[in-house]
């Protein structure tokens, strides 16, 4: 048997069990007692004699070939496995807000009441799965600020946050119930067990599916519009694929990952293509005489401000879930912003942002020792670089019956950088 030492208590074992093993180091013993039972049924599925297949026998894997429809999601929902993550004690949100607490009375932070990191991990995700990281960080606060209304629906009820397969299968699921035709197509209806990257229609897709109402906005220069061909009968366009770096180009609604942000110009913030009214809960208070990467930050600060919530102090904890942040080659989450009022009367913005790429246990030890943190969850608009980039939210409520059925197509509001 081929072992490997474990990095943080080197003892030696099986390689193939070996991130099941690191991990633990980070679960209180409840949670190390009920993955090893879980563990232990996986090896007994593993090494038992092949048998006539069975509703209770099947796992994850075999969804998709033998079952109908209703039986994999009632099989999903009783064989997805929880997410592993590192919970930080009182939550990396609360230590973020008293980091901010202490500067300059001269700044206003707003900030999404609760969010859980979730890392990618070397042996698991790396390199490829940011978007899935993104959207158990969203669904965290969802199931943690949204209870009564989210939890009975996200995930089968079950009250946590899968796995990366687990996600992968709903999303297949939700194309299976018709959300995203033209996203399914890209991807051949599969994405179980591939390292594919996903962005913010996938999020969207995979949320729609459960009734909960999220939503893209696009930003990108005006030229972008003219990519666009119009075909005969339809309402939408076409576009040829880029291949060779990753990124794909369709029509005019938004679909597939890293889309180099295909996108449908709406004027008025209202969507016409589906008949589904998605408009931008924030864009019509953008002063628009902002230019570039402003029109960006000003529409993510009106999105955190137009909060239920009164502003208490600097710091002020917004009810808005957090935005799922695409742009070419990455993405991440943004948890709030902040505004510094300097004294010439400008403005200086600072996104607050969370990285799969970075380690929790990092973040959690800049944040409680409060030295490092601002250059792991500050980026000032110099940083914003790319020409597009795209945002995932999700609005209040739950559809049903026919505006479920107007979910199922995904277009964008489209703002001008």
């Amino acid at each position: 048997m081929d072992l490997a030492p474990c990095p943080f208590c080197h003892l030696p074992v099986p390689s193939s069990e070996l991130e099941w093993h690191a991990n633990n180091h980070f679960l209180d013993e409840h949670e190390q007692q009920r993955l090893a039972s879980d563990l232990e049924l996986a090896q007994q599925i593993a090494f038992a004699p092949p048998s006539p297949p069975s509703l209770n026998s099947q796992v994850i894997s075999d969804l998709p070939f033998d079952l109908g429809f209703e039986e994999k999601v009632n099989c999903l929902i009783n064989f997805q496995s929880r997410s592993i993550f590192h919970k930080v004690e009182h939550g990396l949100m609360a230590l973020l807000r008293k980091c901010l607490e202490l500067e300059s009375d001269n700044t206003t932070s707003i900030l999404s009441g609760y969010v859980d990191h979730f890392q990618s991990l070397e042996y698991e995700d790396v390199g490829w799965g940011c978007g899935w990281r993104n959207i158990q960080m969203l669904s965290s606060h969802l199931l943690h600020q949204r209870q009564e209304e989210v939890k009975k629906v996200l995930f089968g009820g079950q009250g946590f946050i899968p796995d990366i397969p687990s996600l992968q299968r709903w999303l297949e699921i939700a194309w299976e119930k018709g959300f995203d035709e033209p996203g399914s197509e890209h991807f051949d209806g599969k994405i179980y067990g591939l390292k594919k990257w996903i962005g913010t229609t996938e999020c969207a897709a995979l949320l729609r599916s459960f009734g909960l109402k999220a939503m893209i906005v696009d930003f990108g220069p005006k030229e972008f519009e003219s990519l666009y061909l119009s075909v005969p009968g339809s309402s939408a366009g076409v576009e040829g694929k880029s291949e060779g770096n990753g990124l794909k180009r369709r029509g005019i609604q938004v679909c597939g990952p890293m889309d180099r942000y295909v996108v449908k110009k709406i004027h008025g913030h209202s969507q016409a293509h589906s008949g589904v009214q998605e408009k931008s809960s924030s864009s019509s208070n953008i002063t628009r005489e902002n230019e570039g990467q402003q029109v960006l930050i000003d529409w993510i600060w009106n999105y955190f401000s137009d909060s239920n919530k009164p502003g208490n102090g600097h710091v002020i904890v917004s009810d808005k879930a957090p935005l799922y942040f695409q742009h070419d080659g990455h993405s991440r989450t943004i948890v709030g912003i902040q505004i510094k009022h300097q004294r010439n009367g400008v403005h200086q913005h600072n996104l607050l942002i969370l990285d799969p790429a970075h380690r929790t246990a990092a973040l959690e030890k800049s944040l409680k020792e409060k030295v490092g943190w601002q250059k792991l969850i500050k980026r000032g608009v110099h940083t914003l670089k790319k020409p597009q980039y795209q945002l995932c939210y999700v609005e209040p409520g739950i559809a049903s019956g026919e505006e479920m059925e107007l979910l199922k197509t995904i277009s964008s509001v489209f703002l001008e950088l």
